[in-house]
């Protein structure tokens, strides 16, 4: 049966947090610099661990005032330290927990920076050990097979695409998809060419719409597995 992976960004502070486990496959978890706390990450663990997601540690710019979504002109080395920083957090709570973290995901606008930037992608990728990566195609991804690494492709169902294949910068017309059956239809649509599909968890309805994306890839024959 073929299979791929429901992934959202959790630990936040902005979603609910515990009914978006018990739908998703894998947790993207805020490691405390753009959002999140060590309370909450240890919550968010916790719970994976019991029903089986998987842990991934979503790492950011050291932007908690404009929640990681303005880029950032940080030095490569200082980004490394602070994406090695995220990490060891992460990982020290998941252990505790009983869970690894199983792979690296950048957050908002370093997650688009990287895709052109290869300074800001090798600064990810050597903070971050040997941890898989998941993104979208660019620069760090290219750089983690380069390396070796395990990539993970992801798409997104309740985001706009624009020609060139990337999503609309929100505030756009087009950015963001708010219809269910609509987003349902894109999940299904992308399924095929993506190892991951990402939901975000502080849209409106974001728990309905990962329901009912969920049960649309069941119906189209797919078995959900975490990363």
């Amino acid at each position: 049966m073929r299979s791929i992976d429901l992934n959202a960004d959790l630990g936040e502070g902005v979603t609910d947090d515990a009914a978006l486990l018990r739908i998703v496959t894998s947790a993207n978890v805020a490691c405390g610099y753009h959002a999140g706390s060590v309370v909450i990450m240890r919550a968010v663990c916790e719970q994976a661990a019991e029903l089986g997601v998987s842990v991934g540690a979503q790492v950011s710019y050291d932007d908690r005032e404009n929640f990681g979504r303005v880029a950032r002109d940080v030095a490569r080395e200082v980004l490394r330290e602070q994406v090695a920083d995220q990490v060891g957090t992460l990982s020290a709570i998941a252990s505790a927990a009983g869970t690894p973290v199983r792979y690296v995901k950048p957050h908002g606008a370093l997650y688009h920076r990287v895709i052109d930037d290869e300074a800001h992608a090798s600064a990810v990728l050597a903070g971050s050990g040997e941890l898989p990566v998941l993104g979208m195609p660019g620069a760090l991804l290219s750089g983690a097979e380069a390396a070796g690494r395990v990539v993970f492709l992801e798409g997104f169902p309740d985001r706009g695409y624009g020609q060139d294949g990337r999503l609309v910068p929100r505030g756009e017309p087009g950015a963001l998809l708010e219809d269910e059956v609509e987003i349902a239809a894109h999940a299904v649509e992308l399924a095929r060419s993506v190892q991951s599909l990402c939901l975000h968890g502080d849209s409106p309805g974001a728990v309905d719409h990962a329901r009912a994306v969920r049960r649309a890839l069941e119906s189209d024959g797919w078995s959900l597995r975490g990363l």
